[in-house]
C-alpha cells in the first residue's frame, strides 16, 4: 500500500501515445507518476548543482593546483 495519499489530477497527453499505452494496458497513473518523480528528482540536483557550483568549482580548482589532500597517504 501507498504511505502517501494519491491526488486526481487532470493530464493532456499525446493522444497516439495515450492510445497505446491503453493497448498494453499501461497503469496510468503510475507511469505518470514515476515520470513526474524522474524529473522532481533531476530537477533536484540541477538546483543542488547551481547552488553549490561556486564550492565545487573552488574544490577542484584545489585539487587541479595542490593534489588529493591525503595522497601521500595512499598505499596504491
Amino acid at each position: 500500500m501507498n504511505a502517501h495519499p494519491r491526488k486526481p489530477t487532470n493530464l493532456s497527453l499525446d493522444a497516439a501515445l495515450l492510445t497505446e499505452a491503453k493497448a498494453l494496458k499501461v497503469n496510468l497513473s503510475r507511469a505518470a507518476e514515476e515520470g513526474v518523480r524522474n524529473a522532481v528528482v533531476a530537477a533536484k540536483s540541477e538546483q543542488w548543482k547551481a547552488a553549490n557550483a561556486a564550492a565545487l568549482k573552488s574544490s577542484n580548482s584545489y585539487v587541479e593546483n595542490h593534489g588529493l589532500p591525503l595522497d601521500s597517504f595512499r598505499q596504491f
